[in-house]
């Protein structure tokens, strides 16, 4: 597991044994998993479990605002 990204009580990662398609974790008082390329392009949530609206849309924000970031990193630790 790599942290790639810390900000707003957010600790988003990467596993380094996963799988496709391309996704973060995102922690927080709960738990989220987000594809960083959905139907339209742009991040896309999968599950959300113990986290409020407000931090899942704060997690969606923080995915979309980095997602070329992301997915550098994604490609750098999967290939």
């Amino acid at each position: 597991m790599v942290t790639i990204y810390r900000a707003y009580g957010l600790r988003i990662v990467i596993f380094t044994d996963d799988h496709e398609p391309a996704h973060v974790h995102v922690f927080g008082d709960g738990h989220a998993k987000v594809n960083l390329i959905g139907a339209d392009g742009g991040p896309e949530l999968i599950w959300a479990e113990g986290m409020k609206r407000n931090e899942v849309r704060r997690a969606m924000n923080v995915v979309a605002e980095q997602q070329a970031d992301f997915l550098a990193r994604w490609r750098d630790i999967h290939g």
